[in-house]
């Protein structure tokens, strides 16, 4: 029997406490969960390694023989679960202080150079909390792998561990797999030498790293080029390291149409969109669904609005904007502020323009996944601006489940882009008026070329489901 391991900061279920001590335990979202059915009912058995996120988690993990909890049936793919209990103050300083202010911060362009980033003392202090993270993974991973299993490495959380785990187990086939943009050479270089050496080298112990797209993929070939000894071929697409050769890919994700639709006919949907729609009567409805991180460009998206209805005031009292943003990352001082700024903007957008009988902006912090669901399948416009992201399966969800045929406002700097650009309405996403004008344009394309663009994007956007997007990483180690 094959054995696949699948390596992630975050697992497919988390679990609260209640004051009595019990455990409840509920079912991760994402696509790497929907992704295990490629090889779910196959010959392979399955254990998906993770992190405790919370003291839940560490509890449910000291409670089970080695951290292992046996969830096969319970919508994990079949998948076995191993949920390491890190020190909780290494968690923090790896995840908060590494992952998401460094790391996820230069692959995504958003230091204020002129004030950061600030590499120091306490860089390397908590830089060695990160390889101690990505050590735990590796221990593990190297423990529980079978003679030749095949280890599917998630994300720039743990760019360290593919290396850590040759070394510990040569016979393993590693993939690491980026969910997030690669940076461009002249910006990973804001990284510390030996820092930035080490990321390359960690992915560099894999013998194949994907990307999203091609070009997040030739940015990380750029960055290769940088680091001594290393010899890319960029024909082969191969970087030769140290005597080992990793291959690197393009792996897009796509959306399972099948089981999003299915979610979206439920109850709870139905009866939220049936409020939204009295909400907004027989406006048109411009909406955006994202978490309140940085890269979202949510302030700018909002000023883009108020723009459409200063420059465009017969808009006015015509079009409602519905804008979920959910809080991310606040133990984090630029995400608290960046939250803040998202509701300060809302309130001057509903005190400029509002009146008695029209709300023109809706903005909705708390995290409400079936009303997200009925805002796509009633939006005539779905707004995606990033700054910089991986993919954006935003993008690609709204589509499938629009039963307006929305027009897609799409930032050229998203993932989505590459599949997407030819149906979407693509825009600079530093830009605020070409995005007010784009919306405009939106708004008033004609709903017979709105359907048939939204159409050719549902069908883009389903083309590479979960399923396939990870049989393709295990098939590439092949």
């Amino acid at each position: 029997m094959t054995q696949v391991l699948v390596a992630s900061n975050r697992g497919p279920v988390s679990f609260s406490l209640s004051e009595d001590g019990e455990l409840t335990m509920r079912r991760g979202g994402g696509g790497l969960v929907s992704g295990l059915a490629a090889v779910t009912g196959t010959d392979a058995s399955v254990l998906w390694v993770c992190a405790g996120l919370g003291d839940a988690d560490r509890v449910a993990a000291r409670r089970s023989p080695d951290g292992r909890l046996d969830l096969a049936g319970y919508e994990t793919g079949g998948a076995a679960v191993r949920m390491l209990e890190i020190p909780e103050g290494t968690f923090q300083r790896a995840y908060n202080s590494v992952a998401n202010s460094t790391l996820w911060f230069v692959h995504h362009l958003l230091y204020d150079t002129p004030r950061s980033p600030h590499f120091d003392a306490r860089t390397r202090r908590d830089w060695q909390s990160y390889e101690a993270y990505n050590a735990a993974f590796a221990d593990a991973l190297a423990r529980d792998a079978a003679p030749g299993a095949k280890v599917a490495i998630q994300d720039y959380h743990l760019s360290l561990a593919p290396r850590m785990l040759r070394d510990r187990r040569p016979d393993l086939k590693i993939v690491h797999f980026s969910h997030t943009p690669w940076a461009p050479p002249e910006y990973f270089r804001l990284l510390p030498d030996d820092i930035g050496s080490q990321v390359l080298l960690g992915i560099l112990g894999a013998d194949h790293a994907g990307f999203l797209t091609e070009r997040w993929a030739s940015a990380f070939l750029d960055c290769c080029e940088m680091l001594p000894g290393a010899r890319v071929d960029r024909a082969a697409r191969t970087v030769t390291c140290s005597g080992h050769v990793t291959r690197v890919g393009v792996h897009g994700l796509g959306v399972d149409g099948a089981a999003l639709r299915q979610r979206a006919a439920e109850q709870d949907v139905a009866q939220r969109a049936r409020a939204l729609s009295e909400q907004v009567g027989d406006r048109q409805l411009i909406v955006r669904v994202d978490r309140t991180e940085l890269s979202k460009n949510i302030v700018r998206g909002l000023a883009a609005y108020r723009e459409l209805l200063v420059n465009h005031p017969e808009w006015r009292g015509r079009v409602v904007h519905l804008a979920f943003a959910y809080p991310s990352r606040y133990d984090l001082p630029e995400y608290r502020e960046y939250t803040a700024a998202v509701e300060r903007t809302a309130e001057q957008i509903v005190e400029e323009f509002g009146t008695a009988d029209w709300n023109p902006l809706i903005l909705q912090v708390n995290d409400d996944y079936p009303r997200s669901l009925a805002a796509y399948r009633l939006a005539d416009v779905l707004l995606v601006n990033p700054i910089r992201d991986g993919m954006n399966l935003v993008a690609k969800e709204g589509p499938v489940l629009s039963e307006r045929g929305c027009a897609l406002v799409l930032s050229r700097e998203a993932g989505a882009a590459a599949e997407l650009g030819e149906d979407a309405l693509t825009v600079n996403p530093f830009d605020v008026s070409q995005t007010a004008e784009t919306l405009h344009h939106a708004l008033l394309m004609p709903r017979d070329e709105r359907s048939e663009r939204c159409g050719r994007l549902a069908a883009a956007a389903t083309a590479l489901p979960p399923q396939r997007w990870f049989a393709d990483q295990l098939a590439a180690l092949d």
